[in-house]
């Protein structure tokens, strides 16, 4: 095959000359500051690790604040009770009406009484058959903390209860106390574990992609202030509102992902630009000009997708939203100012490629392979991802309660042990709370409760105080399935003439299902309604942003669906270290939508942005495409290399939520940057062609006016630079596709190079 002979064209432009924007500006000022800068972020790291460090102890285990009836509920309980909760002792292994074992734990029982801290202890011998198993075998100590009580009183029950020792008998302690501190443990272990595992892995991964140590711990680098920072502000937020504990890694999961993403977008265009000729200062600043905004761009997507949560009234969602849109920009911001600095300081041990991305390779021939079959390749990649989100119709949401804890953790064990063989003293399904005195709560347990269809049992009355009494319902079946569901809407539907409140974990699941529904389509629409705007600023058109949307929402469905068989059905279970409930905690399906929607749209930014760049340079919609994905393909599967790391090392951890949130997360990333990045995008485009880019007259003249341009003038840099021509049966093959002829092909070609 004939080659036509190479172009080779200089550039005599200042070198001197400065690049145009804000954020080019502020490339030029942390390069210029750059021992400020990194100071800066030094303290911003010293200070989170020291206060913000004890954001765990702020956090709030399973909050039941919010406005939903189960919610309200449980706080008239929680005011009118002088106790705060619980703390269980499972006394197993000998039989409950040997002489030794009485003795011992009456003995305790009457000595945990007279604690400071202490409201009640019961046991077996005093409180009767409700805390002895049915099997003989196992009793319980059931001890009820003060309001005020404090974590070394609680700590000074927990070790006389472990105290006791007779005739072979072993001690378990859990409760609803034991409980949350062990839920708060677990996940700050978790969160070190995930930070510990990937880390290092990201480091090993980012070597293999840049070649060297310097350009790849950057990121590291970057990531590690980053999450200093996100704790930082987690603790802020701690003070001034309720923040549950499966927050914290759920938002420092994404800030360490979305953090080396980041960088490593800043730093392989740091070595493109060193790779065109640029000294260092021009590179950080013409880095900044491009991938800064980039990067800035993308916060704003992911943002966005996030904010959709404070449509919900959920404290969760809401504490999930402010947590995840803080550490966004928090990502954003060390991107922005600490990576710049750090390339100042690491610049000349980085090494730059001695020749541009070429503009043939595996993605460019992936592209034409799916252009010449884009109708067959579409509709398979579409019905994959559709079939591939199916299970998620059949979902089943659940409150997750002891079971989000490992198996092997003491109050999980407690719990199991108590639902298995204490029958009477079991968690009941459904609490109705009567805002009015014993007599009038028993006479509606008697005439209403018991007579509904699918009740199968109504315990005795239990008084919190003079005004406010609780009736715990037993029903048939799952506890929280549909017969229990009914039966919370018939007791909402029929409270006697009495002031009632439904709660318990069935009660929980009705009132966020309701919650999903009504305010469900407003967080959707807010989401769509945002992205969709700042999509069309980016590119101008109204064609790109619409098609965008529902790809995402394919591979979203991916991943809902992958979620499902893996922890509803079971799926892999044993593998991943896990006992499947029956169901998805009830809130995250809806955190995965927000995180996954943000992160879908986060790597359409980093494609978009490219093609955008190319289309503007006078490249065909065809060509544009080919030559994005051949020059962005391999820093996007890059970063969602590293993010499906990031996510796989916390889903490793133990804690079924943030396990839950890390496997659905690494699935959705996995989706987007291999079959729907690589091959719908490049089908879908095709196949609209140049009505990709269109758009009503009167929304072109508003994009002109106030339009985001990913694309930046760049001045030139003085280089010497030869190119290839092109193949001459390249232009033959894709004919209109490629350009106007050889001659246009090459003038572009070297503009690419030349910046």
């Amino acid at each position: 095959m004939r080659r036509t002979p190479a172009v080779t064209a200089e550039s005599h432009a200042p070198a001197d000359r400065k690049v145009d924007g804000r954020l080019a500006a502020l490339g030029r000022f942390c390069f210029r500051h750059r021992r400020w800068v990194l100071g800066f972020w030094v303290a911003v790291l010293a200070v989170g690790v020291l206060i913000g460090g004890r954001v765990f102890e702020g956090t709030v285990a399973g909050t039941s604040a919010g406005t939903s009836e189960a919610a309200k509920g449980t706080a008239v309980v929680a005011a009118a009770d002088p106790a705060k909760g619980s703390v269980t002792a499972l006394v197993d292994g000998a039989p409950v009406d040997g002489q030794g074992v009485k003795a011992a734990v009456t003995e305790a029982t009457a000595e945990i009484a007279k604690l400071p801290g202490v409201v009640s202890a019961a046991d077996t011998y005093s409180a009767g058959s409700s805390l002895r198993a049915t099997d003989g075998n196992a009793s319980l100590v059931s001890v009820r903390m003060a309001t005020d009580s404090t974590g070394a009183q609680l700590d000074a029950v927990t070790q006389r209860l472990e105290s006791i020792h007779a005739d072979g008998a072993h001690v378990t302690v859990g409760g609803d106390l034991v409980l949350q501190q062990e839920v708060k443990d677990q996940t700050e272990k978790d969160t070190r574990f995930g930070e510990i595992v990937t880390l290092p892995l990201t480091l090993i991964v980012m070597v293999l992609v840049f070649g060297g140590l310097a350009a790849a711990s950057l990121p590291v680098i970057g990531a590690v202030a980053s999450v200093g920072g996100a704790l930082l502000a987690m603790f802020g937020f701690s003070q001034i509102m309720d923040i549950d504990t499966s927050v914290l890694p759920i938002a420092t999961v994404l800030g360490l992902g979305l953090s080396i993403d980041y960088a490593l977008l800043m730093v392989n265009r740091f070595r493109e630009e060193r790779g065109h000729g640029a000294d260092i200062a021009a590179a950080v600043e013409r880095t900044a000009a491009t991938a800064g905004r980039t990067v800035a761009f993308s916060g704003l997507t992911v943002a966005v997708a996030l904010s959709g949560l404070f449509v919900f009234t959920s404290p969760v969602l809401r504490a999930v939203a402010a947590a995840g849109v803080s550490v966004v920009v928090i990502a954003v911001a060390a991107a922005l100012t600490l990576v710049p600095a750090l390339l100042g300081f690491a610049g000349r041990r980085i090494k730059a490629p001695t020749a541009p991305v070429p503009d043939e390779g595996f993605f460019a021939r992936t592209v034409r392979r799916v252009r010449k079959r884009a109708v067959p390749v579409a509709l398979v990649c579409t019905a994959l991802l559709v079939a591939a989100g199916a299970p998620f119709a059949g979902a089943q949401m659940r409150d997750s309660g002891a079971s989000v804890l490992p198996a092997t953790s003491a109050g999980r064990q407690v719990a199991d042990t108590v639902d298995q063989r204490f029958p009477q003293a079991a968690a009941a399904p459904i609490t109705v709370v009567v805002q009015a005195g014993q007599g009038a709560a028993q006479s509606y347990a008697d005439s209403v409760v018991a007579k509904l269809p699918g009740v199968s049992g109504v315990r005795a009355v239990t008084p919190v105080s003079d005004q406010v009494s609780t009736i715990d319902v037993l029903v048939d079946g799952d506890p929280q399935g549909d017969r229990a569901k009914t039966v919370v809407d018939e007791l909402r539907a029929d409270r006697g003439g009495l002031k009632t409140e439904v709660t318990g974990g069935a009660a929980s699941v009705v009132d966020f299902k309701q919650e999903l529904m009504s305010r469900g389509p407003w967080a959707l629409g807010l989401v769509a309604a945002g992205t969709l705007l700042l999509l069309f600023l980016m590119t101008g058109s109204v064609v790109m942003p619409v098609k965008a949307l529902l790809m995402n929402l394919l591979s979203l469905g991916a991943s809902l669906g992958a979620l499902t068989l893996v922890f509803q059905d079971g799926w892999f279970s044993g593998f991943l270290g896990f006992s499947p409930n029956g169901g998805l905690e009830t809130f995250i399906p809806v955190l995965v939508f927000a995180f996954a929607f943000g992160l879908s749209m986060d790597y359409e930014v980093f494609l978009l942005s490219r093609i955008k760049e190319l289309r503007d340079q006078g490249y065909s919609s065809a060509r544009s495409v080919e030559l994005g994905l051949q020059r962005s393909g391999r820093i996007i599967t890059s970063a969602a290399l590293l993010m499906v790391i990031v996510f796989a090392g916390f889903a490793a951890g133990d804690m079924l939520m943030v396990k839950q949130m890390g496997i659905a997360l690494a699935v959705a990333v996995a989706v987007d940057a291999t079959l729907v990045r690589c091959l719908l995008v490049p089908a879908a485009m095709t196949l609209f062609g140049d009505f990709n880019w269109w758009a009503p007259a009167p929304l072109r003249r508003l994009h002109q006016r106030f339009g985001l341009s990913e694309h930046v003038e760049l001045p030139p840099i003085p280089v010497t630079a030869t190119v290839p021509a092109p193949r001459a049966d390249l232009d033959h093959e894709l004919g209109e596709e490629h350009g106007r002829g050889r001659g246009q092909e090459q003038v572009r070609e070297l503009a690419a190079v030349s910046g």
